[in-house]
C-alpha cells in the first residue's frame, strides 16, 4: 500500500515520527510531499498535494498534519473523493477506518504527542473497513453531499 504524507510548518517533527512508524510496515511505501523545513507554508497546499495523489490513484491513503490538524483536515475534505478524519486518539482512528473508510488521517503536531501519534497511526493502518451495509449506505450518502 502506498501512503502519501504531508505537513505544514507546524508539524515537521510529528511528520518525522509518522514516517518512522510507517517504516515498521514492510508492505507500506511512504511518499513525503513536504514541507521539509520550518518555513511557513499554507496547509491547504499540502492537503491538495496529498489528496491529489489519492484521487489520481497514485496512493491508496494519506496522512496530513498541521499545528492542530483542524485546518488541514478541513482542506482535505474539500477535495472530491476524500474522507479525512482528524484523530487525536486510538479509538477515533479505529472507528474512522471501520465505520467511515477514512482514506486520510489528520493529526496536529502541536496537540498530539509523538507516542500517542504512533499508536494512532498503527491503529488507523491496521483497522479494516467493516463493509457493513449500514456503513456503506452512510458513506454513499456522505459522499453524495459533494455534489450539492
Amino acid at each position: 500500500m502506498k501512503i502519501c504524507v504531508g505537513c505544514d510548518h507546524g508539524a515537521i517533527e510529528l511528520k518525522k515520527t509518522v514516517l518512522e512508524v510507517l517504516q515498521e510496515f514492510p508492505d507500506i511505501e511512504a511518499e513525503d510531499v513536504g514541507t521539509y523545513s520550518g518555513e511557513s507554508v499554507d496547509y491547504p497546499d499540502i492537503a491538495q498535494k496529498v489528496c491529489e495523489k489519492i484521487t489520481s490513484g497514485e496512493a491508496e491513503r494519506g496522512i496530513v498534519l498541521c499545528g492542530t490538524g483542524i485546518g488541514i483536515s478541513m482542506a482535505a475534505n474539500k477535495i472530491k473523493g476524500i474522507r479525512a478524519a482528524l484523530c487525536g486518539d486510538v479509538f477515533s482512528a479505529r472507528m474512522s477506518r471501520e465505520h467511515n473508510d477514512a482514506n486520510v488521517l489528520a493529526m496536529g503536531g502541536r496537540v498530539t504527542g509523538f507516542g500517542p501519534a504512533g499508536e494512532i497511526v498503527r491503529a488507523w493502518l491496521t483497522t479494516p473497513f467493516s463493509n457493513g451495509e449500514r456503513h456503506i449506505r452512510r458513506i454513499k450518502k456522505m459522499m453524495a453531499l459533494e455534489n450539492k
